[in-house]
């Protein structure tokens, strides 16, 4: 096997460069995860370095499959001992071993955002502080934000002073890690803090790993957090063997923690570091790389590097400019409709992307109506669904019966008749004792005017410690299975026989399908499937990792969402002052906000492989009110000669009309926007409706619901409907298509 096939010079340095720190700036498109895989395997063949000994970071579970998948097809044998993993897995798998030497036990849970949230409200109860003044939200920011620069709640309480704000929130940030540990639980900022304090306080198990991991490569460095460069640094402190390889350019999760000087400053904190430049772009068409070049230039904080390619010219990107974000909506989705019908693509190469969620409402609307099948990344997580957590619940208390916050979602799910008040008796008895909620069940009897439902809850406890029991010789979905069918759970579902109650089951079975992969995954890698394996696969699992290539429907999503991805039609939606860049971005007095903005429009721009589409519009409905804005900045920083305004062809001879830079009257005497080329809807008034008034109906994207009122007009029924779960609509009969259940 070649290694080199197909490698530019650049990628052949990169992968042969196997001693030292080295920083590798790979630009949108470069190949920077064929130069990766290449380069463990250059140290495994090559180098005859031991698989186990190699370490390879990524940020999200579908990059690191890529990655594991790559050096499988690379090497004959070895790739399976190779550490491929995101930040947290790493973690978790590290504390799992060890994190009773720092005061924790290792079966200890992972609180996801909800728990984050319920678990504050506990605390500001706790401290008896005013939820509105003291928002939960807003306190756990501060406190991640305090996590990722790895400041505890000491030093937090130290750098405050005396600021009497930010000491209070000391006192809850305190009072939030104190009651995680009474749960025996960590969110996922202590993943990562708690493993560099494991480092820290044992240097024989950081020695351990440190001999281990002689080679450790960290993907997308230029959205590292400081505790994360702590964490790389230690692992890396011994040998120095470290290859970060990022794209300052690329850096768009300030938000989140990052932080760029991570990567701007590789050199500063290993001087000795080699660098390495990836700029030949395999993606995108040259049009496309040199708009977002244009944009890009306009960043003072970066790296100087350009991208370029040898792919064709390429057509140029198409800015269109509409009335509202209705004819945005419909342009977009008739130029999708079109081009599949011409055969020029398939649904699965369409991406529409937009800076803010509340965007993709429109969207959905019009695909809907079109019958074109789509996926939003950035709904409802199917781990976030209600029957998902109560049945993962269950599995927690199991696996750590310390969970208050897991055992108090199951002591009355399904219903067993303990209500609120004995509920918080328990917990009051909890609290006065010192001990945990379920540690109070078992000694329910000692807690007074406890009552009649003493026997109900000593047979709640004796349900867990039996299924504690046969948790350790029965098989994860043989436990789920006794779980299932000991609390009725399903049998309460089928009772119900509703749409929505047939929906949760086939949930449930999706569910247990994932149990069965998990463990199949594990026996396939000699690894013993275990709950709290399983557990901690599914609470590092984000949304963009259950996206599916191989299903042909449009993806909606946030362009922050869309990183790491790639298409051949792209459509960048809102490209306007206000929405895109931010608000924020314009008016504030940072000036990195703005940058980020822009870094995030490059990502934008460079997801796209052959054909790039930009929006705006005239006027903006934003929380009920209407808006207008300028055309965005970024429209106008890229180079006039690369946009198609979709002019006449008279005005298309005037060449030098420039791009508009102030206002929207402007706008409109310099270029019309294309003619608009959706899909065609004829509307055929039926005879007569099959349901009346009062029957109950269904409807494919709002579900069932009953019809309130029928009123008809000259073209159609205007049909409105009460559903279940988004309450009252209108809608017109004809493209309703409701159906008489």
């Amino acid at each position: 096997m070649n290694l080199y096939e197909g490698m530019n010079p650049e990628q052949q340095e990169a992968v042969e460069y196997t001693e030292g720190p080295l920083l590798l700036l790979a630009g949108a498109g470069s190949g920077k995860t064929r130069v990766l895989t290449h380069r463990i395997a250059y140290l495994i063949e090559h180098k005859g370095v031991a698989p186990w000994s190699i370490m390879a970071i990524t940020f999200t579970n579908k990059a690191a499959q890529e990655m594991r998948e790559r050096v499988d097809k690379l090497l004959e044998y070895g790739a399976g001992s190779v550490w491929v993993s995101t930040f947290h897995s790493a973690c978790v798998r590290i504390l799992r071993r060890y994190i009773d030497r720092i005061g924790y036990n290792t079966n200890f849970s992972i609180y996801k955002p909800d728990d984050q949230k319920t678990l504050m409200k506990d605390v500001l109860k706790t401290l008896d502080m005013d939820p509105k003044t003291y928002k939960e939200r807003s306190m756990l920011a501060e406190i991640s934000r305090a996590k990722n620069e790895n400041i505890d709640p000491d030093l937090f309480e130290s750098q405050a002073g005396g600021e009497w704000a930010k000491r209070r929130i000391a006192e809850v940030y305190r009072e939030y890690q104190k009651q995680l540990k009474q749960n025996n639980a960590l969110d996922f900022d202590d993943l990562l803090m708690k493993t560099v304090e494991l480092f820290v306080k044992c240097p024989d198990v950081l020695d351990m790993y440190q001999e281990r991991l002689r080679y450790i490569m960290v993907d997308e460095y230029q959205d590292t957090n400081t505790v994360q460069f702590k964490l790389v640094s230690l692992l890396a402190g011994k040998y120095r063997n470290l290859c970060v390889v990022g794209d300052d350019d690329q850096s768009i999760y300030k938000f989140r923690g990052a932080n760029i000087q991570n990567i701007l400053s590789f050199e500063k904190v290993f001087p000795d570091a080699k660098v390495i430049k990836l700029e030949q772009n395999y993606r995108s068409t040259k049009n496309i790389l040199n708009a977002a070049n244009g944009v890009i230039s306009h960043n003072a904080g970066r790296k100087e590097k350009s991208l370029w390619t040898e792919n064709e010219e390429g057509a140029k990107v198409d800015f269109r400019q509409f009335f509202s974000g209705f004819e945005e909506a419909e342009y977009i989705t008739g130029d999708i409709a079109r081009q599949v019908r011409e055969g020029k693509c398939s649904y699965r190469d369409c991406a529409v992307l937009y800076r803010t969620n509340a965007q993709s409402r429109l969207f959905e609307e019009k695909l809907l109506m079109a019958n074109i099948p789509y996926r939003l990344v950035g709904g409802i997580n199917f781990y976030d669904r209600k029957e998902i957590n109560d049945l993962l619940a269950y599995l927690k208390t199991v696996a750590n019966p310390s969970d208050d916050l897991a055992v108090r979602r199951i002591i009355n799910v399904p219903k067993r008749g303990i209500g609120a008040t004995t509920i918080n008796r328990v917990a009051e008895h909890a609290q006065e004792q010192g001990i945990g909620f379920f540690d109070a069940l078992c000694e329910a009897r000692h807690i007074p005017a406890i009552g009649r439902s003493l026997a109900k809850l000593e047979s709640f406890v004796e349900f867990i410690e039996v299924l504690r029991t046969r948790a350790e010789y029965l098989s994860v979905k043989e436990l789920m299975d006794e779980i299932i069918e000991k609390t009725g759970y399903v049998k309460e579902l089928e009772e119900e026989d509703t749409d929505e109650a047939r929906g949760r089951i086939e949930n449930i079975d999706e569910f247990i399908t994932k149990i069965v992969t998990y463990e199949e995954e594990k026996k396939a890698l000699e690894e013993e499937p275990t709950v709290g394996g399983f557990l901690s696969e599914v609470a590092l699992v984000a949304d963009i990792d259950t996206v599916e290539s191989d299903n042909d429907r449009v993806l909606l999503m946030t362009l922050h969402s869309a990183k790491g991805l790639e298409f051949s039609n792209v459509y960048m939606a809102g490209m306007e002052d206000g929405i895109f860049p931010s608000y924020m971005a314009i008016t504030g007095d940072d000036s990195d906000d703005l940058e980020e903005e822009r870094r995030l429009c490059y990502v934008g721009i460079t997801r796209a492989m052959k054909h790039l589409t930009l929006t705006a519009v005239q006027q903006r409905m934003i929380r009920g009110e209407t808006q207008y804005n300028k055309v965005s900045r970024f429209i106008r920083e890229i180079p006039r000669e690369l946009v198609d305004l979709g002019r006449s062809a008279d005005a298309e001879k005037k060449r030098d009309i420039p791009l508009p830079n102030t206002s929207f009257m402007q706008m409109k005497q310099n270029f019309k926007a294309r003619a608009l080329d959706p899909r065609q809807f004829t509307v055929k008034k039926a005879d007569k409706l099959d349901y009346e008034v009062g029957d109950t109906v269904r409807h494919v994207k709002f579900g069932v619901g009953i019809v309130t009122a029928i009123v008809e007009g000259g073209k159609d029924y205007e049909v409105t409907v009460d559903f279940d779960r988004v309450g009252v609509k209108k809608m017109f009969a004809a493209f309703a298509k409701l159906k008489k259940v």
